[in-house]
Parts: C-alpha cells; sequence; structure tokens
C-alpha cells in the first residue's frame, strides 16, 4: 500500500507496515467484488429508471420462509436501550463514551468529514480510547478523561461506495471501507477482547444482501488472518436504503454469523427513496419536515424492521431524532426534548429494543422511554409483531397527506445544504444547524431534493412557481447574505462557503443525479 499523503502527528503509530499490509491485503482479496457490486447498484437504478419496482426476491424466498436465527448476543451486547453516535474527535470521543449511553458509534462515515488527518487521528483517538489512554485539555484548562464505566465501543467504517484517495494499491485508491476496518480491527481486536468485549461495528449503506455477503467473507478472512475465531466480529446493519428494505431476512442471513441487529437509518432511508426514484414522472416528496415516521412508506419499513429482527433473534435498533438541545434557549430546548421523547415513545411502543441520539443532554430522555417501557429488561425480542403484514407496494407507498413544497422549505433546503457542505469541507461532519443535528444523510436529502424539484416536470411552490434551476439560484443568493449575517464577515471571508456554493449548484443543475454529493466534494479535501 502506497501513501500519498503528507505526514501529520501520531501517523506512523497507525500507519504501520504491518498494519498497512493487512489493510492491502483486504483490498487485493477483495476489491474487485466491491467494484463488480457497485456496477450492480447501477444496474439496478438503471431499471428503476425504465419502471421496475422493487420487490421482494423470488430467488430467496427459502430464506425468508425458513426456520432460523443469527448466532448468540455476546454479553455487553444484550442492552442497548440508548445510542450516541458521533465523529471520532478527540473530545466529542470522550464524551460520548461517558454519557452514560449504553453504546458509542464511533463514526468514519456520514458525521465525519474524511480528511486525512481526520481519518488518521480517528484511528490515534480508538486505540487510546480502548487503551483507556485518551485525554483532552481545553485551551481553558478545562481537562477530560474517560469515566470508569463506558459506553460499548462501535465503529462505523466509510460505505462501500467511497475509497480512500491517500492509500493507493497498485496506483488506485483503495475501498475506504476496508482501510477503516483493516486499520480498527488490526490495532484494537485482541485489546477490544481482553478487555471483554469485541471489535464490534455499525455497517452503512448496504444495498443488498450480496453486499452482506461480501463483508462476512472480510470478517472471516480477518478473523483467519489474525487467529482470531470466527464469530468474535459483532455487527450491526444500517437498513437506510430501500434496496436493503426488501433484503432484511438476507442481510441477516448471510451475516447471521456475526450480526446482532439492524437499525433503521431513517435519513439515509428518505435520501435512498428520492434517489432510487428520482426520475419517475409520479413519484415527488414534499418538504423535508412533512416526511414524519408516522407517514406510511417510513411506518411500513421500520415495523418490518422490528417484525424481521425479532423473528431472527436479532435486535431491532431505532434511528436518530435530529432535534438537539439549546442550553441559551429554554423555550427551544423544551420543545426538542418534547419532540425527542416522542419519537421514542412510538419507537419502544412498536417493539424497538433501543434508539439513537446524537447529543448526550439527549442520553437520559431516551433511557427513561425505554427503561419505563422496557420495564427493565434489556430488550423485548419476544414481542414479534406478528400482526405486521408490510408488503411491496405497502414499502413503496409515498403518498403524504396534505404534501407540499413550500418557498420556506426549497430555501431551508438550501441554506442547510450550504452551510453543512462549508463545515464539511472544513473538516466538521457533524453540524448543529437551526437546532437540528445535521450531517452528510440530512445534507443529502435537502441536495436531492433540489434536483429532484427542479428536473420534475409538475413540481411547483405552494403560489403556483416551477422550481427551476434559476429560481434556485435567486433563493441562493439570498440564502447566501443569511449566511453572511449569521456568521459574521470575519468567519464568512474564512469559510469555504463559495466553493461550497460552487459544488452545490452542479450538483442540482447538471442533468445526471451525482449518486452522493460526499463523492463529488472529496476532491476538494485534503
Amino acid at each position: 500500500m502506497k501513501l500519498i499523503a503528507n505526514p501529520i502527528a501520531n501517523d506512523r503509530e497507525i500507519l504501520t507496515p504491518q498494519a498497512c499490509a493487512f489493510a492491502e491485503s483486504l483490498e487485493r482479496k477483495f476489491g474487485a467484488r466491491r467494484l463488480e457490486l457497485l456496477n450492480a447498484r447501477a444496474t439496478r437504478q438503471r431499471a428503476i429508471d425504465a419502471g421496475e419496482l422493487p420487490r421482494f426476491l423470488e430467488d430467496t424466498k427459502l430464506i425468508r420462509e425458513g426456520d432460523w436465527k443469527v448466532a448468540g448476543v455476546p454479553p455487553d451486547l444484550q442492552r442497548r436501550h440508548v445510542e450516541i453516535t458521533g465523529p471520532t474527535e478527540r473530545k466529542m470521543m470522550i464524551n460520548a463514551l461517558n454519557s452514560g449511553a449504553d453504546v458509542f458509534m464511533a463514526d468514519f462515515e456520514d458525521s465525519n468529514s474524511p480528511t486525512w488527518d481526520n481519518m488518521v487521528q480517528g484511528h490515534v483517538n480508538l486505540r487510546d480510547a480502548i487503551e483507556r489512554i485518551i485525554s483532552f485539555k481545553n485551551p481553558d484548562g478545562k481537562e477530560y478523561k474517560l469515566n470508569e464505566r463506558t459506553a460499548v465501543l462501535f465503529v462505523r467504517p466509510r460505505g462501500w461506495h467511497l475509497e480512500e484517495k491517500h492509500a493507493l494499491v497498485d496506483e488506485k485508491p483503495m475501498s475506504a471501507s476496508l482501510f477503516d476496518f483493516g486499520l480498527h480491527f488490526f490495532h484494537n481486536a485482541r485489546r477490544l477482547i481482553e478487555n471483554g468485549s469485541g471489535p464490534y461495528f455499525y455497517l452503512p449503506k448496504l444495498e443488498s444482501h450480496l453486499e452482506a455477503r461480501l463483508w462476512n467473507d472480510v470478517f472471516n478472512f480477518a478473523q483467519d488472518s489474525l487467529s482470531i475465531p470466527r464469530g468474535t466480529i459483532k455487527v450491526t446493519v444500517l437498513i437506510e436504503t430501500l434496496l436493503a428494505a426488501f433484503e432484511m431476512d438476507e442481510i441477516l442471513y448471510e451475516l447471521r454469523d456475526h450480526i446482532v441487529a439492524l437499525n433503521a437509518g431513517r435519513w439515509d432511508y428518505i435520501f435512498s427513496v428520492i434517489k432510487k426514484f428520482r426520475r419517475q414522472p409520479g413519484f415527488l416528496l414534499p418538504d423535508r419536515a412533512q416526511i414524519a415516521m408516522t407517514v406510511p412508506f417510513m411506518r411500513a419499513y421500520t415495523e418490518l424492521l422490528v417484525k424481521t429482527c425479532h423473528h431472527r433473534g436479532a435486535h431491532a435498533m431505532g434511528g436518530m431524532s435530529a432535534f438537539i438541545p439549546n442550553r441559551k434557549d429554554a423555550q427551544v430546548n423544551e420543545a426538542a426534548l418534547a419532540k425527542v421523547r416522542e419519537d421514542k415513545v412510538r419507537e419502544s411502543s412498536d417493539g424497538f429494543d433501543g434508539t439513537w441520539v446524537a447529543h448526550p443532554d439527549l442520553v437520559p430522555v431516551a433511557a427513561e422511554v425505554f427503561e419505563r417501557a422496557l420495564n427493565g429488561k434489556p430488550h423485548q425480542k419476544e414481542r414479534m409483531r406478528e400482526d405486521v403484514r408490510t408488503t411491496a407496494e405497502d414499502l413503496l407507498n409515498f403518498q403524504i397527506p396534505g404534501a407540499q413544497i413550500t418557498e420556506a422549505g426549497l430555501r431551508l433546503n438550501l441554506n442547510v445544504a450550504l452551510q453543512y457542505m462549508d463545515f464539511w469541507l472544513r473538516g466538521s461532519g457533524a453540524v448543529a444547524i437551526f437546532n437540528l443535528m445535521e450531517d452528510a444523510a440530512t445534507a443529502e436529502i435537502s441536495r436531492a431534493q433540489v434536483w429532484q424539484w427542479i428536473h420534475h416536470p409538475t413540481a411547483a411552490l405552494t403560489d403556483g412557481r416551477k422550481v427551476t434551476i434559476e429560481l434556485c439560484r435567486a433563493f441562493l443568493l439570498d440564502e447566501l447574505e443569511k449566511i453572511k449575517i449569521l456568521y459574521g464577515a470575519e468567519l464568512y471571508a474564512s469559510s469555504r462557503i463559495e466553493t461550497a456554493r460552487r459544488l452545490f449548484d452542479n450538483l442540482v443543475s447538471v442533468g445526471n443525479f451525482n449518486e452522493f454529493l460526499t463523492l463529488t466534494a472529496y476532491a476538494e479535501l485534503e
């Protein structure tokens, strides 16, 4: 593996010859299959563009109807009432591990901007946290270190679609998934096992059971290579694409020796729906704020997830509520906490075994809801949800009563996308905007909606104006002025907002939809 990045602090502690050789072995063994599966994604998209609707697979019917369960769940993963997620930044990692949550998912993906410094320092921080030597000192002198009890650690590598441009194998960028997984597993698997836990991973963006099969083969190869028993790795798969929702049983089956849960990755799921049906004349989603968890297609997907998981002996994990507390505004804070509580009550009532939060202040809120709903039990997998009878038509029911595209909704999408892309280009992947925690997934919804509204033949605002690129560009200028006032002249001048504006304009104006904005923007990162 050839590294083509400038040296940074502590990089040689992580990028050792042995660790790099291990990551390279993964790329040589599995890199070609990854590319084949990405080509298969493109083939399926062309079929959908031609009018072929997703369906439950006929050739895997025996798996869906079979009597089988996933392997056992380790003791430290039995109780997952509250999980907190966030990037691998040092102080944020300490706060998340100390938050009182049952699980912390250290994220190399949607809440992380994949600068080379962020990636390498993230692995340093993971190692130090696992060794319990991590600490951080603020400029004001405040020190941060781990409590005696900390959350169980999961790591989310980047998705199959991403590459690590600083690590070349045969002069080509290697898979970002294999790079992230390989370094963490090589350095930390044994120590995690010695600590009474294990190498645990969240897997993002899967679109088929064949992609899950690839991960399973990677796990077996990696465990064999380091003489670690097969099945030691435990994973949770995010069901955050429309096509994966049709293959939940199959994904669990392919990973049955390693998987312990599925998670309802709601924001990426909405983005996936828009992306898959973007060219369908009869498909048009309204303002993002109207796409609640109770609309038909979201309700169908989450209820099917609970039923599928519990039928197979796996945990069903709820999704992220984007509301975040505001300690400076009591009224905003009270409203945010009420919305988070309402969301978690719905999930616990539906049979979920736990949920996600984005901020330490929300851990007690979610914990109280699930503790009460589960009566102190670690999970509620005995709830089989036999009442659920989800059909393909239910998953594809995109009707939303009173659906509207408003000027306020369009402007919000433009403003959020611009601000988020600016922060992402400056190295921050989790950003608080208008009292919501925005990451790549929520920014993708904003970008995808604007693209579809521009290119859809009938997309119009409530006042009758057709959504056009010219209208969006005029609104963009207005939103840039608002952002300038919000930032202040000095911060605005040092921002990368103009680069964000240029990238966003290109993404929404071109006729061909770019699969991920991060693929386009990655060229701008160091």
